[in-house]
């Protein structure tokens, strides 16, 4: 409990906050040109906007629009929110995009203007957030980020989703609320240093054999918890 009042304290806000504007200002400038490649190869390859947004949940509940590069056929995300690898609305440049998390670099803009952090839990579609009951309410004090805790522990989602006979029940049923519990973990042990380290392993994955930060739970457990916190108060 000391850690998530520390985390909410202004001083500690602010210096979030600060750190998020000027890693995000450097990284949109640094890696501009490389977007515009981006740009160009959607353009080329499939017809449609090069930008993905979608509305959002953040902070305190607030909704936002999160943007992406597009990796999906136009229209394809009002079929479902949940992806899997082999998905056929993603295009051949998506497939690509998404493999190496390309299609997030966009979402810099939304820590810029201060939608987003670099570190955090992932955003929600709205009706997802909804199921944010009891303790796992506090989720929705931070700020949503590119990376964090629960979407290093799930970097093969996809892939997951992909060897199981339901994607959607799995998802909602075992992926969501352990993502609930590693947000949580994530609010409780947060610290300066933890959010540096999870920006180290999101560019070098191999760093966690170091730092040790990614648990090595189960996911059914981490569900259980995930569900056990939604019920408490």
């Amino acid at each position: 409990m000391a850690k998530l009042e520390r985390h909410q304290n202004s001083l500690h806000v602010t210096y979030k906050r600060i750190f998020d504007i000027v890693i995000a200002a450097f990284a949109l400038a640094v890696l501009s040109p490389a977007m515009l490649l981006v740009i160009l190869a959607i353009r080329v390859s499939s017809k449609g906007p090069f930008f993905f947004t979608q509305s959002r949940v953040g902070r305190n509940g607030r909704l936002f629009s999160v943007v992406k590069f597009r990796t999906m056929i136009v229209g394809g995300a009002q079929n479902g929110s949940i992806t899997t690898a082999s998905d056929e609305r993603i295009t051949p440049i998506g497939h690509w995009l998404r493999r190496f998390k390309l299609d997030e670099y966009p979402q810099l803009w939304n820590v810029f203007v201060g939608n987003m952090s670099l570190v955090g839990p992932r955003p929600d579609v709205p009706g997802y957030a909804d199921r944010l009951k009891g303790r796992a309410r506090a989720i929705l004090s931070l700020r949503p980020g590119i990376t964090g805790l629960a979407t290093l522990y799930f970097r093969h989602e996809e892939e997951l989703l992909d060897r199981t006979d339901d994607p959607k029940s799995y998802n909602d049923q075992v992926i969501y609320p352990a993502k609930v519990a590693l947000n949580l973990t994530y609010l409780e042990q947060w610290s300066s240093f933890r959010d540096i380290v999870y920006i180290l392993i999101t560019l070098i994955p191999n760093l966690d054999r170091y730092f040790r930060l990614i648990p090595t739970i189960d996911i059914e457990t981490l569900a259980r918890q995930g569900i056990n916190a939604c019920r408490e108060r």
